[in-house]
């Protein structure tokens, strides 16, 4: 312990400053889009302007955080969990960074949507266990930390079913109707034939043939015809859902940034503001350069939606996170997205049972394997 209690040296705080920003860009790379997949799902906006307002909306939550969520910096320090001269040594922190970073920026980029919160976690515990042993308070995690966490999806899946069912009603009582799309086009012309015509050579050339088919909801997303106080429906609904998504992504930066700035509270020299601003730095560049794969895991392999439905996920996952923002919870941003876009693969019979397994086996491994990862880093940095 005596180790841990000296004055820490400056190469130290230095490792611990770029391994936060390490999770930061980590958890860029694997949160940022998720505020804005069920507009590129659904066609409402293509990448790019995706990821734009996401790392937009983000930068703007992760700013607010300093003012509106302070109560996660005290959750994700290790107090409570391990005893205060552990949670407040260098090597504890910056074992939990490595292990918390490496199991994020590993499931990027392997394309698996996780929690950063429960990368976090398990790093906690991993790192606790080995530098406090038996003064591990386990007992902590049930309400504070796995109780959310477990939680938030299955709550994300029944609010987004029962708010579809509620919300769907809305335009059959302004007298409105759902469209389909009729897909009228030409098939693409074969290769030229050569055929022999009493010993001559002949060349054939075949002509495009129209075609007309009924897009089902794979091919192209329903339209919402008609017009509410003289504006067109659908281009209420289109802007209301960019809302929707700047809310997520907001929601996201506010309640995520805290719990990386907490690895961060060990050097006094830094003002929490200037780390809060590091971090959102960070998460942006996370977001900008690495987030394609796990972009395309979340908006086309989860679920089938339009613009209505996407409209719907996304009002129920900004609601959740802001909640538990205020609330000092420590929900998964990761987890509340996949149960909304999940509760409407249900609704409309597109969930793709084989995705969902496989991304929740990826949940159940991202606390072993962090914990993993930062018990065999707090071992690593003792000799420093």
């Amino acid at each position: 312990m005596d180790n841990q209690q000296r004055e820490p040296k400056p190469m130290t705080l230095l490792l611990i400053f770029t391994a936060t920003l390490f999770v930061a860009y980590a958890n860029g790379a694997n949160d940022n889009f998720k505020g804005v997949a069920t507009l590129f799902g659904s066609g409402s906006a293509n990448y790019k302007q995706a990821i734009t307002l996401a790392t937009a909306a983000t930068f703007a939550g992760c700013i607010a955080s300093v003012f509106l969520a302070a109560g996660l910096v005290h959750a994700f320090s290790g107090k409570g969990l391990v005893p205060d001269a552990v949670a407040a040594s260098p090597h504890f922190l910056l074992a939990v960074a490595i292990g918390a970073g490496c199991t994020v920026i590993l499931a990027t980029l392997l394309a698996f949507p996780v929690s950063t919160t429960h990368g976090l976690t398990g790093a906690l515990v991993g790192a606790g266990a080995m530098a406090a042993g038996r003064e591990l308070n386990l007992g902590v995690l049930g309400n504070a930390f796995f109780l959310p966490l477990l939680l938030s999806p299955l709550v994300a899946v029944a609010l987004t079913i029962a708010c579809y069912h509620l919300l769907r009603r809305v335009p059959a009582r302004l007298g409105l109707n759902q469209a389909s799309c009729v897909c009228v086009g030409e098939t693409a012309a074969s290769s030229p034939v050569v055929v022999m015509l009493n010993g001559s050579a002949a060349t054939l050339q075949p002509r495009a043939a129209l075609t007309l088919a009924v897009g089902s909801p794979s091919d192209c997303a329903a339209r919402y015809p008609g017009s509410v106080w003289g504006v067109s429906l659908q281009r209420l609904l289109t802007a209301a859902h960019f809302i929707s998504g700047g809310v997520v992504s907001f929601a996201r930066g506010l309640n995520d940034t805290p719990k990386i700035v907490a690895l961060m509270l060990v050097i006094q020299a830094l003002d929490v503001r200037l780390g809060m601003l590091a971090v959102a730095l960070a998460m942006a560049a996370g977001g900008l350069l690495n987030s394609r794969k796990v972009a395309h895991t979340m908006s086309r392999k989860i679920a089938v939606m339009n613009d209505g439905q996407a409209f719907t996920a996304n009002l129920v996952t900004g609601a959740l996170v802001i909640a538990a923002s205020r609330l000092g919870l420590p929900v998964s941003t990761t987890h509340v997205c996949v149960g909304a876009i999940t509760g409407l693969g249900l609704v409309n019979g597109s969930a793709n049972k084989g995705v969902l397994r496989s991304i929740a086996l990826s949940w159940l491994l991202t606390l072993p394997v962090a914990a993993m990862i930062a018990a065999a880093a707090w071992c690593a940095v003792q000799a420093m």
